[in-house]
């Protein structure tokens, strides 16, 4: 009765999934709801520090309040559109990619950082000059993510905006973008203004206006096919069950076959540029692929491993992570060579977690022969768990970076020896993908 239940429960699992994939790809594209973050968003807050007839005062604060995205090199761009004819007087802490026209200031002093209607700040890099920085900025756009690195999660710049038609009220700026596939921003948002302190804290000042704006993440927007897959393998059965067929897709017009070197100049590109894709050839053609394997089963508990595979000839995964949703995360007893995290979002229901490489000894997912880490993991056998039966052992959702791997179905995953297969979960699926696509149609 109990691994009836368990087989249920997974179908039910599976088919919530496939119903809220429809539903999501429905309602909108751009629609960056996470279940797995629900709260999870780039929010720039925006105070006024001083505001004069000639110039005002601007801190700028980019929050990456997501618990496992990361934006990693060539890192963050902001932009925004000026509602009259500002300009960027000065700035610490970042840059602007273009100075623009600024022939209207002319016979001043100094001309103006930027004159751009809609200018595009990109953050410093680390070797910047000590008198152009600030706090919190000068990592080349990186941004950590809440869980893994706390202390990197935020970055600042300050600057002062002058205009040549002077008025005495501020006009916030509008259409922001964050530069980073897959994010959208929406509008500005005024909220009550931050509160510093000085003097150990005893005395408190505030900005005279603080704005919002939240940029949301959508895996839709960044790519039009996934990144990562998931191939699976058990003690109990010899076939090891390969990622999907074109996974990521199906042209092999950018691939490298084994034991073939690319051409140099392909492998070289800079630094502050998106690297393009070149992966090795496969039957899936993604960059990752994700391995997991149920080891060992003991009488208390079981034993998985799990191999990370870097298939991307031209990169390699800093800070990189793992996501994975199983109902035995809630005993995991033990990870070896990993970080990990519950990531426990609804707070009662302790099935998610978060793994990521120890600092200067894995964190690194190179490519290449070294391409690979990997991990073992110890989980106690609950008085719930039923048995490796339908699947069970192997989780119902893989994340790589925060997006979603493509993982094989249900009836091709391991059996036990001596079963029938997976034969109440496949006719469930079929039964539940039938009514989707009757529901479709009559749409």
């Amino acid at each position: 009765m109990t691994q009836f239940y368990f087989s249920v429960q997974r179908s039910v699992d599976m088919v919530f999934s496939l119903v809220s994939f429809f539903i999501f790809i429905s309602v909108s594209p751009s629609y960056g709801y996470d279940p797995l973050d629900p709260h999870g968003n780039i929010t720039i807050k925006w105070d006024l520090l001083q505001s004069n007839p000639d110039t005002s005062d601007v801190r700028v604060s980019i929050f990456n309040f997501q618990l496992y995205r990361h934006i990693e090199r060539p890192g963050w761009q902001l932009g925004w559109e000026w509602q009259g004819d500002e300009a960027i007087m000065s700035m610490l802490g970042a840059e602007a990619t273009e100075q623009g026209n600024c022939s209207r200031f002319k016979g001043g002093e100094n001309l103006p950082h930027c004159c751009e209607k809609k200018p595009m700040i990109i953050d410093l890099l680390p070797e910047a000059s000590f008198n152009m920085k600030t706090s919190n900025c000068c990592k080349g756009g990186v941004l950590s993510s809440m869980v893994q690195d706390p202390s990197n999660y935020a970055a600042i710049f300050v600057m002062k905006i002058g205009a040549v038609n002077s008025s005495d009220q501020f006009k916030m700026p509008g259409n922001f973008s964050f530069e980073v596939s897959g994010y959208t921003c929406g509008q500005p948002v005024r909220v009550p203004p931050s509160r510093y302190s000085s003097d150990s804290g005893r005395r408190w000042t505030q900005a005279l206006g603080t704005w919002n704006i939240t940029c949301m993440y959508s895996q839709f927007m960044a790519s039009s096919s996934p990144k990562c897959c998931v191939s699976l393998s058990a003690f109990y059965n010899t076939t090891i069950v390969p990622c999907p067929k074109c996974s990521c897709s199906c042209h092999a017009s950018k691939c490298v076959k084994f034991g073939e070197t690319p051409p140099v100049l392909q492998e070289m590109r800079d630094s502050n540029q998106q690297l393009s894709t070149l992966i090795r050839c496969s039957s899936h053609m993604c960059p990752i692929r994700i391995h997991w394997h149920i080891k060992q089963s003991y009488k208390q508990y079981w034993r998985v491993k799990v191999t990370l595979n870097n298939r991307n000839i031209l990169k390699n995964y800093s800070q990189w992570n793992l996501e994975a949703v199983h109902p035995n995360l809630k005993n995991l007893t033990q990870v070896f060579s990993f970080n990990y995290e519950p990531l426990n979002p609804y707070g009662h229901i302790n099935d998610s977690g978060m793994f990521w490489g120890i600092r200067y000894y894995n964190d690194m997912l190179q490519e290449g022969e070294n391409g690979y880490v990997q991990t073992e993991m110890l989980m106690r056998k609950g008085e719930d768990f039923p048995s490796f039966r339908q699947g069970w052992g192997f989780p119902t959702r893989v994340l790589f970076n925060g997006d979603e791997c493509v993982m094989p179905l249900p009836d091709q995953y391991p059996t036990l020896p001596n079963t029938g297969g997976n034969g109440p979960i496949f006719s469930l699926s079929l039964i539940v993908l039938s009514l989707l696509v009757l529901t479709i149609v009559s749409f």
